[in-house]
């Protein structure tokens, strides 16, 4: 199991943005459309991080025990990019930011 597939940290901290092509029914882009909602424009975000408590609607399990994303394979690109290492153990900034607010342990630095 991965850092990530046992942490979820940055799923339930940080608004998951992107470009409102990449949604499934605007310009055959993948992210499905009924978990997404607008914020502005061009720009829109998966249902669940746009407002406090955060937490992804495609999040399952338990933050710190075991998680997985149920649209892995259709996620937006924020989440493709987000902490490029964390997954063997090497978490940056933002990561190490949302497994704090969590209180999980910061994973080493990238």
């Amino acid at each position: 199991m991965s850092h990530c597939q046992s942490c979820g940290a940055c799923c339930a901290t940080f608004r998951v943005s992107f470009h409102i092509e990449e949604v499934d029914d605007v310009s055959g882009g993948r992210v499905p459309a009924g978990l997404v909602e607008s914020v502005a424009g061009q720009l829109a975000c998966i249902r669940g991080t746009a407002t406090a408590p955060r937490r992804c609607v495609a999040l399952r399990g338990r933050i710190g025990e075991a998680v997985s994303c149920a649209i892995y394979e259709f996620r937006p690109d924020a989440c493709r990019e987000f902490a490029p290492l964390a997954a063997v153990g090497r978490g940056d900034e933002a990561c190490n930011e949302a497994r704090r607010r969590h209180q999980l342990p910061p994973l080493g630095s990238a």
